[in-house]
């Protein structure tokens, strides 16, 4: 399955396939970038299953690098799945997760259904 270009709840979004690249760090963000400043898209939706592992072990910066590129274009970033067994395992993770859902760049979501209330939020225009 390849990468779709989707309208969600009014926002263009790439939604990358389960099945797709595994997402290392910040070189492989700036693919998912690069394809979604080239089709027009304010969103990149990436599957938790997508994400290396060491993504959610925050010590190993992997979070830090691929989220940061994603916050310096301006791209939003939706982690999709369940990460519940990474978030008890890792106080952090969880604070990282809560302060990123009450935010407008970064959500972590179980599906793509849950992302409605964070788009029909209106930006914040520091972002923009």
């Amino acid at each position: 399955m390849t990468d779709l270009i989707q309208d969600l709840f009014g926002t263009s979004s790439v939604v990358c396939a389960v099945d797709g690249p595994t997402v290392h760090g910040d070189r492989d963000a700036v693919d998912l970038i690069g394809h979604a400043m080239q089709e027009g898209a304010g969103l990149v939706v990436v599957p938790v299953a997508r994400l290396d592992p060491r993504f959610f072990e925050l010590r190993t910066g992997v979070a830090g690098d691929v989220v940061g590129k994603f916050a310096s274009y301006r791209i939003r970033l939706a982690i999709v799945g369940d990460i519940q067994q990474h978030v008890r395992r890792s106080a952090a993770l969880q604070a990282l997760v809560r302060e990123s859902n009450r935010g407008d760049q970064l959500w972590f979501v179980e599906d793509l259904a849950d992302l409605r209330p964070h788009l029909d939020r209106p930006p914040n225009p520091a972002l923009r």
